[in-house]
């Protein structure tokens, strides 16, 4: 299993976001879209189209105009890496076939490891929400810091 670009740069800009509005000890406090995108090295573009979308996902608020910018929708301790993924990409599966309706394997009528799939998916999502926005981020907070020293 890989994860598409998108999600790793959701990743990417949720940790950037996390660091200017949870990390610091500012809480509530905002960032653009145009600071994320060079702190991340991402296109504007694509950091905004991220911000729409982690947004709907209820990760990120964002307000226009004066005073605005990005903040994240709830605490970085209360944010996963399994969020952030599934905000992108949708529900965590390996396989389609455990889906509700989807009936396009030609396997299924005959296939024993199906029932299976339930418990291998939801393995990897409960794997997935032990990693915290947190954790993501002081990690890449400690690496600069020992850059700089």
């Amino acid at each position: 299993m890989r994860l598409s670009s998108m999600a790793d740069y959701a990743v990417v800009t949720m940790c950037a976001a996390a660091r200017h509005c949870g990390l610091m000890g500012v809480l509530g406090a905002r960032v653009s879209a145009n600071d994320l995108a060079q702190e991340t090295g991402l296109p504007l573009p694509t950091v905004q189209k991220l911000v729409s979308t982690l947004s709907k996902g209820g990760l990120l608020k964002s307000t226009r105009g004066a005073g605005g910018g990005i903040q994240l929708a709830r605490p970085a301790a209360a944010i996963s890496l399994a969020d952030i993924v599934e905000a992108v990409e949708g529900p965590i599966a390996l396989t389609a076939c455990v889906e509700d309706g989807r009936h396009d394997c030609a396997l299924e009528k005959n296939c024993s490891v199906r029932p299976h799939w339930g418990l291998v998916n939801a393995t990897l999502r409960s794997a997935l929400d032990e990693v915290k926005l947190t954790q993501l981020a002081r990690t890449q907070i400690q690496e600069v810091a020992q850059e700089l020293s």
